[in-house]
């Protein structure tokens, strides 16, 4: 029995998000150099974009008069 058979994986075995080939534990979850550059090329790039809310431009501006004044006994 080799030494890797006795470790237990911390993490499930998946398939390369680049190719479906299956992923290397030192490329992780990429199963080689080249395909997690690939993915990084494409991250700077900008090819992947987190879209933001329509309501965040509002929320601004009502934001910029600051919180109403309380009434001091």
């Amino acid at each position: 029995m080799s030494p890797d058979e006795k470790v237990t994986p911390l993490r499930p075995k998946r398939p390369c998000p680049e190719c479906g080939k299956p992923s290397a534990r030192e490329h992780y979850p990429f199963c080689s150099a080249r395909c997690k550059d690939i993915d990084l090329n494409r991250w700077l790039k900008g090819a992947y974009v987190i879209p933001g809310r329509d309501d965040e431009e509002e929320e601004d501006e009502g934001s910029t008069q600051g919180p109403a004044p309380k009434d001091e006994e």
